[in-house]
Parts: C-alpha cells; sequence; structure tokens
C-alpha cells in the first residue's frame, strides 16, 4: 500500500507574509506537516508542493522530497486544491512511474495533528471501499445557523432558515442542528477520486471528529500566537 502525503506551500500569502515559513515554537510553521507525515508509519513517502526556493530548501532540512517545483499559474491567490494535486499526481507517475494507492493533505496552516488521528483515517479509508476521503472536522465555534449575509444598505439576510423555527439565529445554540467544520487538519483521499473523479473528496466523505480546543487554523499573527499557547500543553506530532 503506498501512501503519498503532499505539503502544500506556496510562497505568496497576502494575510500574513511566509506564512508556511514562520516560525512556531522553534521550528518554520511548514516543518510540523513534513515531520507529522515522516513520523506516521503508514505513510510511505512525503513530498512538498512548492514554487518558493526558500520553501524548498526548509521542506528538504525536515526531511520531505521535493522532486519538482510548482508551475507559478498553480500558486496564486486563488488557485485551488484540486489543480496542485492533480499536477503533483501526474508529474510522479510520468517522471517517477509512480501511483500511491492514497493520497494524504497536510496543510501548513493546521500544525496541530495526533498520530492516532491520521492513522485512524488511513484505516477507515483502507476498509470501507464505498468511502472516497475522509476529513478531520470539529464543532465550529460559532454555528451557521447564526451566520448573515449582508444585503443592501446593510440589511443582514440569515445565512441558513431552518423550518418550525423562524428565527434560529435567536434560538439557543443546544437547540439548533448539530454542525460540524472541516478543519484543515487532515484529508485522507484515494488517488482514483483526484484522477478519475476530478475531485478531492468524491461522493462519499466520512468525517472524522476531531477536538474542537486543539484546532487552529493560522491565517493571521493572532492565531500563530495562539497555536504556540495550545502546542504546548499537548502531546501532538512536533518535530
Amino acid at each position: 500500500m503506498e501512501i503519498l502525503a503532499i505539503v502544500p506551500a506556496r510562497g505568496g500569502s497576502k494575510g500574513l507574509p511566509n506564512k508556511n515559513i514562520l516560525p512556531l515554537n522553534g521550528h518554520p510553521l511548514l516543518a510540523y506537516s513534513v515531520v507529522a507525515g515522516l513520523k506516521t508509519p503508514e505513510i510511505t513517502r512525503v513530498i512538498c508542493s512548492t514554487d518558493s526556493d526558500d520553501i524548498a530548501k526548509i521542506a528538504l532540512e525536515y526531511g520531505a522530497e521535493v522532486p519538482f517545483m510548482r508551475p507559478s499559474e498553480l500558486a496564486r491567490d486563488h488557485s485551488n486544491d484540486f489543480d496542485t494535486f492533480y499536477h503533483a499526481l501526474k508529474w510522479l507517475e510520468k517522471n517517477d512511474n509512480y501511483v500511491p494507492d492514497i493520497v494524504i493533505q497536510l496543510r501548513p496552516t493546521s500544525p496541530i495533528r495526533f498520530m492516532s488521528d491520521i492513522q485512524n483515517a488511513i484505516s477507515f479509508l483502507i476498509n470501507n471501499t464505498r468511502i472516497d476521503s475522509v476529513r478531520a472536522v470539529s464543532e465550529p465555534a460559532t454555528t451557521p445557523y447564526k451566520m448573515w449575509n449582508m444585503g443592501q444598505d446593510n440589511l443582514l439576510l440569515p445565512l441558513l432558515t431552518l423550518p418550525g423555527n423562524i428565527e434560529p439565529f435567536n434560538t439557543a445554540r443546544q437547540d439548533l442542528p448539530e454542525v460540524w467544520s472541516q478543519t484543515g487538519a487532515l484529508e485522507v483521499i484515494r488517488t482514483t477520486t483526484i484522477l478519475n473523479k476530478g475531485s478531492m473528496t468524491g461522493d462519499n466523505i466520512f468525517g472524522l471528529k476531531v477536538d474542537p480546543t486543539t484546532y487552529v487554523d493560522i491565517d493571521t499573527l493572532n492565531s500563530l500566537l495562539l497555536a504556540e499557547i495550545v502546542m504546548k500543553d499537548i502531546e501532538c506530532i512536533k518535530p
């Protein structure tokens, strides 16, 4: 069973410049995803897909492969995951004669991961053939039933409606439907889902529940500082 982990890390980041290589408790942010792949026994190969020489150098230093440089047109603000992963898989097939059975996305911006979660996600996908992918999910900090769209003149329009409840936004959270938010920390995908179905998820997506208190998505300086605090007190995968 060939299981490939891909760490996607482009060089450009407007919200938090050089985000993927900023220091987090003494190591570049990128390193946590690389090491998560290397330390998981089931994962057989770890590569970094990047357009940046600086990121490539750091990825290599921490043990990842950088077999190619990502084309610039796949490393823009609005570039998507599918194009990045499709490019990586087709490049590896053409140049290395390598086609993995499973692909794992380890985003640098979600550095807090636990070995058991990665292993459980892999095991579930292997043992359930009807499942196309597994995604880590957690309870969101704010339920979408209390979120809004903004119309003309800044008039608020409820994002979601709820049969039998004309004002879900004024309803206690515990009385609203249970919802789950993808964390970005872990996505385990059959290679055929990407190459044959043209999708990063497929039709049947299993939600792997993770602890919301350990989920941090780094996109601002405050979220980077929060990740530092959370990581000091938990035994997640670290360099």
